[in-house]
């Protein structure tokens, strides 16, 4: 998988139980919080991950710091737009102060929330100014961007949730409290690209070079680079070139029939760019406007339907193709298991598809 994506904080829990048989909420909680094995941090695509802790240095130089650059030009953009402190050489100069205050703050309280950290450093109310007289116009404070920014180049870190596991709100920590030394020393970008592009392989090849690309938010020019570091092997798929790593170019090997209940924006279908091979004609039920993919059933590596829980908390699912009695049958099962490890527990997810709104209904 080679991170959890955890936009949608129960995602990450979700993605772990359909995996790992006995996991528990508790578990992957330990893990992320206590034993902090596991860290939630930007990376590929500007979205937040969960990934192994000694994998968060990879992640961090291949793709975090080249988004760090791009979002403090267009944060500047924006204040300089907002006619915060004059032009945009001022605006810089704010913000770097901005910054240094709410850091230099969260180091004295030792973990803050957003709101916290707000009354520390009142600058943070600071509004901009978006889409001014659009309909869509907003003034959002710069609170959530300063906090972005102080994350993406790793010198915070999004600590315990507010709530439940199925918060989206966190606790913030400095990342040299949260993990000693923080993040680690960093590899040069040219190679964690490569890392990463290895890891790609592992989990998603065989895949093309623009599957590779969308994922992990790179240029052409860095894909292409990754992939010939690698000695990526290229294969036919369906008449376009895919890549596998040397020595993964066999067929796999088959496997006993398998279901199982993937949740909203769960790793494995949002692994690839292309994705008519699994998904087939469902994308419109399955998927809204923005690309994010909604709770899915699968079966021996396909997706043939979708999942949801209405107000009682029980597992319903549709299935979108025919199947066997054997298929269905282990996707009663799927769904009774899913029903008893939630426990009541009913999960909304942050993006809401076509077919989880139909079976969360009632």
């Amino acid at each position: 998988m080679v991170a959890l994506h955890a936009t949608d904080p129960a995602t990450v829990h979700l993605s772990v139980a359909a995996r790992v048989p006995g996991s528990d909420v508790a578990a992957t909680e330990r893990a992320l919080y206590d034993e902090r094995s596991l860290i939630r941090m930007l990376g590929m695509r500007r979205t937040v991950f969960v990934v192994p802790t000694s994998f968060g240095p990879i992640v961090q130089a291949a793709c975090a710091d080249d988004i760090a650059v791009k979002q403090r030009k267009l944060l500047v953009k924006h204040l300089t737009e907002a006619g915060v402190a004059g032009d945009a050489e001022s605006c810089g100069t704010w913000l770097r102060a901005v910054e240094e205050s709410t850091a230099t703050a969260l180091a004295l309280r030792g973990s803050a929330t957003a709101q916290e950290l707000s009354a520390d450093e009142p600058r943070l109310r600071t509004r901009l100014s978006m889409a001014e007289g659009k309909a869509y116009a907003a003034a959002p404070y710069v609170t959530s961007r300063v906090l972005f920014q102080l994350a993406v180049e790793g010198r915070i870190v999004r600590g315990r949730p507010l709530g439940t596991w199925l918060s989206s709100q966190h606790q913030w920590s400095p990342a040299e409290d949260w993990l000693a030394g923080g993040l680690g020393d960093k590899p040069v970008a040219e190679e964690a690209r490569v890392a990463l592009a290895r890891a790609w392989l592992t989990s998603f090849g065989p895949g093309t070079a623009a599957d590779l690309q969308w994922w992990a938010g790179w240029t052409g020019g860095q894909t292409k680079k990754a992939l010939a570091a690698v000695e990526a092997v290229a294969v036919d798929l369906d008449g376009q070139v895919g890549y596998v790593l040397p020595g993964d170019e066999e067929p796999e090997v088959p496997v006993e029939p398998w279901v199982a209940f993937l949740p909203a924006l769960d790793p494995t279908p949002m692994g690839w760019k292309d994705r008519g091979w699994y998904l087939g004609a469902h994308k419109a039920r399955l998927f809204d406007t923005t690309g994010n993919i909604g709770p899915t059933v699968w079966a021996d590596g396909r997706i043939i339907g979708g999942w949801g829980q209405p107000e009682s908390g029980e597992v319903r699912f549709q299935l979108l193709e025919d199947v066997s009695d054997e298929t269905e049958a282990l996707v009663e099962a799927e769904a009774a298991r899913w029903t008893t490890w939630l426990a009541g527990v009913r999960v909304t997810p942050r993006f809401r598809v076509p077919l989880e709104r139909q079976l969360s209904q009632g």
